[in-house]
């Protein structure tokens, strides 16, 4: 039997991997904010899968939070086989209307979170020869479009290069970047969605699927849908100028109202 830790796992992605694995046999640790979310998660993938979750309670915008993932992830006598860096939010608004103090927690949970558990994680993986990491990124990351598709791309590069580093030792890193989810994502930052067109959307449990199938292929980039794989292979044919245009358009076009 091996170990999951998944943040951000009482919703969206999160609650996906947390459904997936469980039902696959792997005990969790759950992570998120809201300890009674946990619990009703916890006793409920418990009863339906017979596999054991932890529960585990901590904000990932604040160094106690981090500390503690990171103490659990670092503890060699309950080793955790799969770390999924899924904890993550948006801002509504351009820059200079989002106050300072919220971008500068985004880049705490995007970046410094993901740095800090995904050392503490493979650390303790690359002693016993194994493991994986999977760091929820979005195709938000390959287009300039905001703190948000900044955030996210340094998730990717970060990802991506540490792979490497890590390549023969039987440590697995990926960075998953989907588009559209049909989450609460958008709902919690009070971003509209009506405007986005059905075919942009995609569903969480496809999504995890296509993500751990592309991790047990050594793949350092998972890109979960062909039309955003075609989406994303065609911007790397738009000069980056003119793709800061098109993507600022769009991003008021199809993003937060």
């Amino acid at each position: 039997m091996t170990t999951a830790l998944i943040t951000g796992s009482t919703a969206g992605l999160g609650a996906a991997f947390a459904r997936r694995l469980a039902a696959d046999g792997h005990d969790l640790v759950l992570v998120a904010r809201d300890t009674e979310r946990l619990r009703g998660q916890a006793t409920e993938l418990h009863d339906r899968h017979g596999i054991e979750a932890e529960v585990l309670t901590a904000d990932l915008s604040a160094d106690p939070g981090i500390d503690a993932v990171a103490a659990r992830l670092s503890d060699r006598r309950n080793p955790v086989d799969l770390l999924v860096n899924n904890a993550g939010f948006g801002n509504k608004g351009r820059f200079l209307d989002v106050p300072m103090a919220d971008e500068l927690t985004m880049l705490k949970v995007h970046c410094e979170a993901v740095l800090r558990l995904t050392s503490a994680a493979v650390e303790a993986m690359r002693e016993r020869g194994r493991g994986g990491v999977v760091n929820v990124a979005s195709v938000a990351a390959f287009v300039p479009r905001g703190t948000y598709g900044a955030s996210k791309a340094w998730v990717v590069q970060f990802t991506q290069g540490v792979a490497k580093d890590l390549a023969g030792s039987g440590v697995r890193l990926m960075a998953l970047a989907p588009g559209f989810v049909r989450t609460e994502f958008h709902e919690r930052a009070g971003m509209g969605t009506d405007n986005i067109p059905n075919w942009m959307w995609l569903d969480a449990d496809n999504v995890v699927a296509a993500a751990l199938a592309d991790l047990s292929r050594g793949k350092s980039l998972s890109i979960p849908d062909p039309r955003y794989k075609t989406l994303m292979g065609a911007a790397k044919l738009v000069p980056r100028g003119l793709l800061g245009g098109i993507t600022s358009r769009t991003g008021r076009k199809y993003g937060p109202q």
